[in-house]
């Protein structure tokens, strides 16, 4: 076989593995019509692949368009494996995720990230799940945190929260423990997650908004997560609301996040009477949860705010779908009326039709979706790999890495 020929064929296999991890298992048939391929090459590859055991022939049929259905077709989730952490000021959350997604095993430790050598630390943290010994080959470790990020790839985060100004966290990480490491803001880690293996697998132009202590942002346009020219996109929670309002850890007064989020609620809460001091989040939604009509004004009224902000993303970004995630969708069904009207009521239609979708919320998806994004690196070809990512496929393809 020529060398041009082989290429070929590696090209096509790298389509292939690239169309099942971005849509998800699918017959031979629509892989071929997807990629524009013949049916016989797609047989050939598959073939190749079940026997690389990278692909599996699922106990599933596809959906009939008029003739017989196709059997189903997956990736196998044993063939790679990646860590997926989340850092928060006082702990961080490690995953291990197999590579359809699914978790394998969750810890949470303490870790302080004010003090000093921090980076150092979590390396050292780290150092037990990276070396632990399976046969599922390592691609990875993944960082999801909650600042900026310059690039995964750099790795080189500013988060006030952490106490953290332009460390070189990526370079650190990959320096201590000696195997790719890509960073991100988490919750872009997360819309990646939410786009490989969610509901944002549906979809070439969502929005995911997260709302918990802080609020974020997560934006799909054309399939692809948008970053920015500095990696700073999605900074929702910091979006100016009321100009003299209640300073923000920022440094701004009135942003969103100090409203809407839960130190925000919490404000409400005392302002109307509804919580005592010492009393958090977690006592305003017991009571709204009972029927309490005042705490449940405390949500209407954060929720009315928060629409007017997501009004004017939907009204410029035009997305397919709104996904809510994160700690604070548990309490949901409080915001979800205020929210809905205040957004059909600001935004012009047809796209005051844009469905709202919120998922439960598991407190393992931050660190999954750290994961996510090493794993996620194997499928995408839109994005020139750096230093990093390269040596994550080429762990993926079994390469030695230089």
């Amino acid at each position: 076989m020529s060398a041009k020929s082989s290429a070929g064929r590696d090209l096509t296999q790298t389509a292939v593995l690239a169309l099942l991890g971005r849509a998800g298992p699918m017959s031979r048939a629509d892989v071929a019509r997807e990629l524009e391929i013949s049916p016989p090459t797609v047989t050939a590859v598959v073939r190749r692949l079940v026997d690389q055991a990278m692909v599996q022939e699922l106990d599933e049929e596809a959906p009939s368009r008029g003739g017989r259905r196709g059997q189903l077709i997956g990736l196998v989730g044993t063939a790679a494996r990646a860590i997926g952490v989340k850092v928060a000021a006082d702990h961080v959350a490690i995953v291990e995720a197999r590579l359809d997604g699914s978790v394998h095993a969750a810890h949470t430790l303490e870790f302080d990230a004010l003090a000093p050598e921090a980076a150092g630390r979590l390396a050292s943290a780290l150092r037990p799940f990276v070396e632990e010994q399976l046969e599922i080959p390592l691609l990875g470790l993944g960082i999801g945190v909650p600042g900026v990020v310059d690039s995964p790839d750099n790795g080189r985060v500013h988060a006030p929260t952490l106490g953290w100004s332009d460390v070189p966290l990526g370079r650190h990480l990959h320096g201590a423990l000696g195997l790719p490491v890509l960073v991100e803001n988490d919750v872009k880690a997360l819309t990646v997650a939410e786009q490989l293996f969610g509901r944002g697998r549906r979809h070439r132009d969502f929005l995911v908004l997260t709302i918990g202590s802080g609020v974020g942002l997560g934006i799909v346009t054309g399939g692809t997560v948008y970053r920015g020219s500095h990696g700073g996109a999605g900074e929702f929670g910091h979006f100016p609301v009321d100009p003299h309002g209640t300073p923000c850890a920022c440094g701004n007064r009135g942003c969103l996040e100090a409203i809407v989020g839960s130190a925000g609620l919490v404000r409400a809460g005392l302002a109307a009477g509804v919580l005592r001091e010492g009393q958090g989040v977690e006592r305003l939604q017991e009571l709204a949860d009972r029927g309490d009509h005042a705490a449940a004004a405390v949500y209407a009224q954060t929720a009315a705010v928060l629409a007017r902000a997501v009004a004017a993303l939907v009204t410029v970004l035009d997305p397919e779908v709104v996904i809510v995630l994160g700690e604070g969708a548990a309490a949901w069904q409080h915001w979800d009326r205020a929210f809905r009207e205040g957004l059909i009521g600001a935004i012009p239609s047809p796209m005051d039709e844009t469905p709202i979708e919120v998922e439960p919320w598991d407190d393992t998806a931050w660190a999954q979706g750290a994961a996510a994004i090493v794993l996620a690196t194997p499928f995408d070809l839109s994005v020139p790999a750096g230093r990093q990512k390269q040596q994550v496929l080429a762990r993926f393809h079994g390469q030695p890495i230089g």
